[in-house]
């Protein structure tokens, strides 16, 4: 019985313990062991230093100094993403780029092609048609880039709809530069320019291979 007794107060004094202790507010800092270098000498920022004459620790860039990564000898438009129609696909009056911010190769046009059919055939389709694969699961609201709505919309506001997303379809930004977005939406105006093309524009020797 005394043993009885013992196991009780044992488990009364653990119990409040445990539940007695529980969400109560500490003033006194926590004991540290290995501290590993949490606390050390250092300035921060906009503080005071008695070591420089001005009595700064700021200290200005030393002359000559560029961020990491770029040549201070060339203008680089990508700095700061300063260049609205070209990272934004909008004019500096907030409208829509018409047109494009890059030039157009084939170099381009078919990298265009390559990422278009990486991340935009699945829904749109191999033709811009809006027949892709998703079609057979439930996506039937994509629409057709051959429609008069978007053969006509600014180059600028596709920019905008591949980057920010529009209802149904996620932005892609995370997966397709800005000059990755241009070559798919100039692979996207040759998808829509072969679909309403006539065999005049076809050059003569490529017409035989033409069924």
């Amino acid at each position: 019985m005394r043993y009885a007794y013992y196991t009780l107060a044992f488990l009364v004094v653990l119990l409040l313990s445990v539940m007695g202790f529980r969400g109560m507010i500490s003033t006194r800092p926590p004991i540290e062991i290995w501290p590993d270098m949490d606390h050390q000498a250092k300035y921060k920022p906009q503080a005071q230093s008695k070591f420089f004459a001005d009595g700064r620790a700021d200290r200005p860039l030393p002359a000559g100094t560029v961020p990491f990564g770029r040549d201070s000898q060339q203008a680089d438009p990508a700095f700061l993403r300063a260049d609205d129609a070209h990272y934004a696909g909008k004019n500096a009056d907030g409208s829509f780029v018409k047109g494009f911010p890059i030039e157009i190769t084939e170099t381009v046009v078919r990298r265009g092609q390559n990422r278009y059919q990486i991340y935009c055939a699945p829904c749109h389709g191999a033709l811009g048609d809006g027949n892709g694969i998703t079609k057979s699961y439930g996506m039937v609201a994509t629409p057709s880039y051959h429609d008069d709505r978007l053969r006509t919309m600014a180059e600028g506001e596709i920019f905008n709809t591949i980057t920010l997303g529009k209802n149904t379809m996620f932005p892609y930004a995370d997966k397709l530069s800005p000059d990755e977005r241009w070559a798919v939406i100039a692979y996207v105006r040759a998808l829509q320019r072969s679909h309403h093309a006539k065999i005049d524009d076809v050059p003569p020797e490529f017409r035989g291979g033409l069924k």
